[in-house]
Parts: structure tokens; C-alpha cells; sequence
């Protein structure tokens, strides 16, 4: 959890200033964290108190409204619908990192992960892509090597993981849907040899920075099991007494390694 947090952070200055090149500076002091924190934060409060995605969303919502939100979840959020809308955005793949985490077995993983997506994601591409993620950070927390998660992933959810990043660079550009980011995304990770390249892979792309650092630093966190103690004070710096106080819980909890 702490690796998609710091991947959102890091990946903020860039999602509007996309950069082509692994060379650029991890933190400024425009780095802040967004959306992709706040829900995955939320997601997991839900984890630690049994209470109900829904209801945290709109609730961490509200606690930091202005945090870079999609038009879909502000309007779901404002019209107080109970209806998801039926999106394949990667706002489901973002904030799910936290239920790759909290469970024993891979059922249970998929699973939540459909449960914490569908409330607003449930198209099939955006249970996918967060399915995708939380099965990726399992696996790789439960030791299991970069050919097995891509071959998992693969023969599940269909995604060609087979391009290489300088294959994607030259013509990616910003693609918010799970189909268009989770992947390479993903691919991000596998071509990496450490948590920071994995993030520095993902924001070079030139897409959708902090959500793909955010998910590329999530599986990165899982398979290292470490991320440089200056990053995660870095992080910590940036985040609100109410986020941090969660955080610090959830990984105490679960995040061992």
C-alpha cells in the first residue's frame, strides 16, 4: 500500500506534464498526494472496520473533495445515486492495492477486489482492472516469480503483457480506461529491478502518471517487499494526520515482510 501511495505522489507533477524519459525528480514541492490515495485509503478503512465501500468513498470524499477526482465519481458521489455507472476507468485498479494484501488466498482476493470495484466500476473492463491489480500484488507478496504473475495474468484477464516499454513508449499517450493503463502498467513492473525503476518505468510512459505509478508501485512494494526509507518519509510528509493514521495501521496489520 505504501508502494501505490508513494507511486501516486511521485507520479502527481507528471500526470498533466507527461515526460518521455526515466530521468526526472522522484519529489518537488508540488508533489501531493490525489485521488488514487484517498480511495485506496478508504478502501483500506473499509478492510480494518468491516464497514461498506460505498459509504467510505463518499465519505473520503468529502473529507478531501478537491484531489483530482473523475467527472463519473464526482457526479456519482454528488447525486447521491446508489447506482454504479458503469465505468472501465482505472479509478478501480488505483485504490484497490490494499485488498491484494488482506487476504489469504486468491479467491478471496478476486473476490473482494470485484466487491470493492463494482460499486461504481461495473463494467467488465473496470472489475477486470482491479482484479487484475489486487491478484498481481497477491501473488507477488506469496513469492511467486515475474513469469508466473505474467503468465497468471495473462491467461486470466487476456492482457498482452508480451510488449516491451520501448515497444509502448513512442506512441502512449494519456489513457485513463483499466484496457488502456493496467497493462502497461503492469509491464512496467516486470521489465523493473526495483521499486523505484518500476515507478520511474511507469511514469516514462507519458500517460496517466500517477495512477500508473500508483498501480506499477503497488506490485513493486509486493514483489521487493522494499521501498527506500527516504521515500516513504517523503510520503509521510505529504499526507494529512487522518490518512497517515490509517495507513500506519493497515500496514501495520497486514503489510509485513
Amino acid at each position: 500500500m505504501l508502494g501505490a501511495i508513494a507511486g501516486d505522489i511521485i507520479g502527481s507533477v507528471y500526470e498533466r506534464n507527461p515526460v518521455k524519459t526515466r530521468d526526472f525528480e522522484l519529489f518537488s514541492s508540488d508533489s501531493n498526494f490525489t485521488d488514487d490515495t484517498v480511495l485506496s485509503v478508504a478502501v483500506a478503512e473499509v478492510l480494518l472496520s468491516d464497514t461498506d465501500y460505498e459509504n467510505a468513498y463518499r465519505e473520503f470524499y468529502r473529507q478531501y473533495p478537491n484531489q483530482g477526482y473523475g467527472y463519473g465519481f464526482r457526479r456519482w458521489v454528488m447525486v447521491e445515486t446508489n447506482s454504479p455507472y458503469n465505468s472501465y476507468g482505472n479509478g478501480s485498479a488505483m485504490r484497490v492495492s490494499p485488498v491484494g494484501w488482506a487476504f489469504d488466498s486468491l479467491p478471496e482476493v478476486l473476490y473482494e477486489a470485484k466487491k470493492s470495484a463494482i460499486v461504481t466500476h461495473n463494467h467488465v473492463e473496470g472489475i477486470k482492472g482491479a482484479q487484475a491489480v489486487a491478484a498481481a500484488i497477491f501473488l507477488a507478496r506469496t513469492g511467486h516469480s515475474k513469469a508466473a504473475i505474467k503468465g497468471y495474468l495473462s491467461d486470466t484477464f487476456q492482457y498482452d503483457l508480451d510488449r516491451s516499454l520501448n515497444e509502448i513508449r513512442p506512441d502512449y499517450s494519456f489513457d485513463v480506461s483499466c484496457q488502456g493503463s493496467v497493462p502497461e502498467s503492469i509491464i512496467a513492473f516486470l521489465e523493473s529491478d526495483n521499486y523505484e525503476d518500476s515507478v520511474r518505468n511507469a511514469i516514462a510512459l507519458g500517460g496517466d502518471s500517477d495512477t500508473m505509478a500508483c498501480i506499477a508501485g503497488a506490485i513493486a512494494e509486493a514483489y521487493y517487499k522494499y521501498i527506500d526509507p527516504e521515500i516513504i518519509a517523503a510520503i509521510f510528509d505529504r499526507l494529512p494526520g487522518h490518512l497517515a493514521t490509517i495507513v500506519k495501521q493497515f500496514t501495520g496489520k497486514y503489510c509485513r515482510y
